[in-house]
């Protein structure tokens, strides 16, 4: 017989209510100390669900732990793409982004930390952070406001200073993370072929206030 609508509705909302459990479960891990380590038991006990509930989701760990750097990255990116609502220079957008995530590391400690302990390689990969960089770059060489000529060199030199700065947060926990983070963006700013004067002012400008 088959389900009905009801039945239906109800095992996929549960089935999407494990998948992100044990996503969350992997979060916490990845923000605690970024070792992948832990058995799929132990992370179906965090979750709260059963051990073969792991394997209706994923294949392996290293699916589940990407799949978490990836929720949290998405969470990240659409925060930041809130609070730069209406802010349409690409310029502005990155200075403003940058000094952003230094203000997350305190508001999303758990995001900051999974960015901390992730490599490189899955901060620029995916859906959330990479496409919003990627989008600004490319905006600011077809209008004329960067000059840089390789926006692949200059993604990876955004998401590399976007990890030094969370690092600086991360082990030195008394340095001024929204003066290192304006300092940071003015220096991005100037390499992607802004004036001294107008990379230094940019990066000064308030922040836009949360909705």
């Amino acid at each position: 017989m088959p389900m009905s609508a009801s039945r239906r509705n109800r095992f996929e909302r549960r089935r999407a209510e494990t998948r992100q459990a044990l996503v969350r479960a992997a979060r916490q891990i990845l923000a605690e100390s970024g070792d992948t380590s832990a058995s799929i038991r132990a992370i179906a006990e965090r979750a709260d669900v059963g051990f073969g509930s792991f394997y209706n989701h994923f294949t392996c760990k290293p699916d589940l732990f990407d799949a978490a750097v990836a929720d949290a990255i998405e969470e990240y990116a659409q925060a930041v793409d809130e609070r730069l609502y209406g802010v349409d220079d690409p310029a502005e957008r990155l200075a403003q982004g940058l000094r952003l995530s230094a203000r997350m590391a305190e508001s999303h400690p758990e995001i900051m930390r999974i960015l901390c302990h992730s490599e490189l390689g899955r901060i620029c990969a995916g859906h959330g952070l990479a496409p919003c960089a990627k989008r600004d770059v490319e905006q600011g060489m077809a209008s004329g406001r960067f000059t840089v000529v390789d926006p692949i060199i200059a993604l990876t030199a955004l998401n590399g200073s976007l990890l030094a700065l969370l690092e600086l947060w991360f082990n030195r926990p008394g340095t001024d993370s929204d003066q290192a983070a304006g300092k940071m963006a003015e220096m991005l700013l100037h390499m992607l072929g802004l004036s001294p004067d107008e990379a230094r002012d940019l990066a000064r400008q308030p922040l836009p206030a949360a909705a």
